[in-house]
Order: C-alpha cells, then sequence, then structure tokens
C-alpha cells in the first residue's frame, strides 16, 4: 500500500474496527436440550446431534485420544473460547491446526489485538485503503497483524538455531504467552500449559511465515527452520501410542489428512494400530466434484483411515453446530473422568 494516499473522503479507519468479535462461551448455556430436540429431527439437525453424541462417547471412552482438527476461519469469528475451553477442561489431547487459526486468529489475539465485526459487502478497495483486511464478514487491522508477524520473528531470534517442528515452536509462542499475554486463556498458552501438543503442517502458511522470513533476513547464516517431516513423525508417534482414537474436524484441508494419514503412516512403519474409531466432520465441501476437502469420512475408510461404525459427517457452517456439540459435551460431564493425556512430556 502507498501510505501517502488519501484514504476515501467520509471515513476513517476505527469507523470501520469499532464493534469487535466476542467469542460464544460454551459454559454460559446448556445445549443439551436443544440437541436431544435435533435427536427426534431430520437433515442437519439429527446429524448434529449424532455428531453430539459420538463427541460424548469419544469423551466418555477413557482409552480414546481425542484430536481436534482446525481449517477455515471459525477462530476468527467467534469460536475461540470453544477451542479454548475443550483444551482447558481435557475435552481434546492434541490439535492439528491450519497455520492461520493458530497464528493470525488465537496469537493475534493474545497479543492484545482484536477482530471486528463487518460486511461482506463493503467495497475492499475501501478496506484497502484503510489497511484493513476482510474475512467474509470479519475485519483485521492489516498493522496489527504485522505487529503479529515481527512478534513471531522476535521469538525466532531468541532460539537456538536449528530445525523445529511446529509443535516446538509453538510451544515456544505459549511460554512467550505466559510472560507477556494481554489475554487471558488463549489456546496457545493454554495448550502449553496443559501439555497439549498444536501441529500446525503447513504453518508458514500464516502470520508465522512472514515472521519467520524476517527472521531469516536478518539471520541468513544462522536461524531456525521448520520440519513438517519431523511433525509428521511426531503426530504419527502419538497415534501410535493411543489405544483408541477419535477425530473431531472443523473442516478439511491439510489438517484433516494430516491427522487421518497417521495410520498409514503408522503401518508403513510395521506398527500395528486400529483405525480411528470415532470421527466427526463438520464442513460446508461438496462431494460432488470428488473433493469435500478430501474426503468423506465413509471414503476415507477404503484408505484403511476412518472406521465407519462410529462416524458422521455435518454439512453445516461450523460456527452454528460446534458451539452446540461442545456446549452439549461440556455439560454433560464425561469428561470430568477423562485420564490427562499430557502428550507434549513425550516430546521433552
Amino acid at each position: 500500500m502507498n501510505k501517502s494516499s488519501s484514504p476515501t473522503v467520509g471515513h476513517n479507519k476505527s469507523s470501520f474496527l469499532n464493534k469487535a468479535i466476542e467469542h460464544i462461551d460454551i459454559t454460559s448455556f446448556d445445549a443439551r436440550p436443544i440437541i436431544d430436540a435435533m435427536s427426534k429431527m431430520s437433515f442437519t439437525s439429527r446429524e448434529t446431534a449424532n455428531a453430539a453424541q459420538i463427541y460424548n462417547e469419544m469423551l466418555n471412552d477413557k482409552n480414546c485420544t481425542i484430536f481436534l482438527t482446525l481449517a477455515g476461519s471459525t477462530s476468527a469469528a467467534g469460536c475461540m473460547k470453544v477451542y479454548a475451553d475443550l483444551v482447558k477442561n481435557n475435552m481434546v489431547d492434541a490439535i492439528v491446526s491450519t497455520g492461520a487459526s493458530i497464528v493470525d486468529m488465537d496469537f493475534f489475539e493474545a497479543l492484545g489485538f482484536k477482530h471486528y465485526q463487518g460486511s461482506q459487502f463493503q467495497n475492499d478497495n475501501v478496506l484497502r485503503e484503510h489497511y484493513i483486511d476482510r474475512i467474509y464478514d470479519t475485519y483485521i487491522d492489516e498493522d496489527q497483524l504485522q505487529a503479529c508477524d515481527k512478534t513471531v520473528g522476535e521469538i525466532a531470534d531468541q532460539l537456538e538455531a536449528r530445525p523445529y517442528t511446529s509443535r516446538e515452536f509453538i510451544r515456544e509462542m505459549g511460554k512467550y504467552l505466559a510472560r507477556h499475554s494481554k489475554k487471558k486463556e488463549s489456546l496457545i498458552q493454554l495448550a502449553y500449559e496443559n501439555d497439549v501438543p498444536i501441529f500446525c503442517p503447513a504453518f508458514t502458511d500464516s502470520s508465522a511465515g512472514f515472521g519467520l522470513v524476517m527472521h531469516q533476513e536478518r539471520n541468513p547464516k544462522k536461524h531456525l527452520t521448520i520440519d513438517s517431516i519431523r511433525d509428521f513423525r511426531e503426530l504419527t508417534e502419538i497415534k501410535i501410542k493411543s489405544k483408541t482414537s477419535g477425530l473431531l474436524m472443523i473442516g478439511g484441508g491439510v489438517p484433516k489428512n494430516y491427522i487421518q494419514d497417521t495410520v498409514i503412516c503408522a503401518e508403513l512403519l510395521g506398527k500395528e494400530v486400529d483405525m480411528h474409531k470415532y470421527a466427526i466432520q463438520i464442513t460446508v465441501a461438496d462431494v460432488r466434484d470428488g473433493a469435500c476437502s478430501s474426503s468423506t469420512l465413509k471414503e476415507a475408510s477404503s484408505w484403511g483411515k476412518v472406521d465407519t461404525a462410529r462416524e458422521q459427517m455435518v454439512f453445516a457452517e461450523a460456527t452454528s453446530v460446534i458451539p452446540l456439540i461442545a456446549s452439549d459435551a461440556f455439560h454433560r460431564g464425561y469428561w470430568k473422568n477423562r485420564p490427562k493425556r499430557s502428550f507434549s512430556k513425550l516430546f521433552k
């Protein structure tokens, strides 16, 4: 952007960034009556209720490791506290995510910045003049996002120059937030404090990428790198150590493939592991073009990844159903008797 150009007359930046996104609190309402009612309906309502039942079965199965996968922008759209509460209450054991959900959204807000309610109909040229980025009807201050980029680079500057997994580096981000966070209970900080590993297979496709480029530019001969292969090995090791596993998948894409592929990877390493016993995917992707962000859960069974006994596709926009599923599970309380796995300790 040419900073000297004059923004559109009649607008200023603060006029766009004046209504912060408020993240929904699943502990503040009890979704059990809604889920129970939806179980007696049809279409997406019954699918959602069935998904809630499967998630409760995962939580009630003391041998089940639960993987949460995140793709898309639900964190920026108001579900960030949902995922943080799942970590805080021992309702997930490991996370596989896009870099954006973890860095541009969660770490970004932990630094004291916010996402804002906007409009999908706003003239994007006007937004660009004001250095405002848009995710559908959500706005982000680009200046603040660049401050996030720079903070990631500064964290990297303080670390030993060697290859890191995304899990290792995100843990360092959690350690940084434990000292400097301006927002309580961010997902990254809670994961750090509860030994829940976060993996981002495409980590540099986010603010982390910009920050690490700046880090390498400052340190051309001695800098850190991200080892995505070791990420995959570590995630596979968690699957190998888990007697049973379940998937709670928001969206699809790389995180979905990454966690499903651990079954095949373990097999190639000569380890005998079961397919993921439980699986839920919430998506708006279409199956007619052979995509659905890589496959339906039933299709994944043909690859030896997911058991079809307890699986449910929910074709819905995730911000409309994941708060109900998570609130239902929180209030049914099966998480209270789950053993804490603390998988991050495997790699210390």
